[in-house]
């Protein structure tokens, strides 16, 4: 059982930073794979990125690729994505996940997931 909570969503103007967190209980956090998604409204939960167990493996969403960074912490129990350049599409609200595959990218493959964050990009 893995509980995850997200945090550092917020407010941003276009161009802007923001890094997102991911805390996980438990002591087998470094046997998942985690993941970022995001739902923007009236729009299906798509993937963002996504990391191994080790952090030696990442995968990325076309739309966020070279603006975004997923990374882990494995003494922390914690994963991160760095978001920089952002833009108004961006806006949604983002959930990390952890999926016992390696690395996933489908909602389906993934068991565990956060209550999300609210990301707002303003133009």
């Amino acid at each position: 059982q893995v509980q995850l909570v997200e945090s550092g969503g917020g407010l941003v103007q276009a161009g802007g930073s923001l890094r997102l967190s991911c805390a996980a209980s438990g002591r087998t956090f470094s046997s998942f794979g985690m993941g970022w998604f995001r739902q923007a409204p009236g729009k299906e939960r798509e993937f963002v990125a996504a990391i191994n167990w080790s952090g030696g493996i990442t995968k990325y969403a076309d739309s966020v690729k070279g603006r975004f960074t997923i990374s882990r912490d494995n003494a922390k129990n914690t994963v991160y994505l760095q978001m920089n350049s952002l833009k108004p599409e961006d806006t949604a609200v983002y959930y990390c996940a952890a999926t016992r595959r390696s690395i996933a990218s489908i909602t389906y493959d993934y068991a565990y997931w956060g209550q999300g964050t609210q990301v707002t990009v303003s133009s």
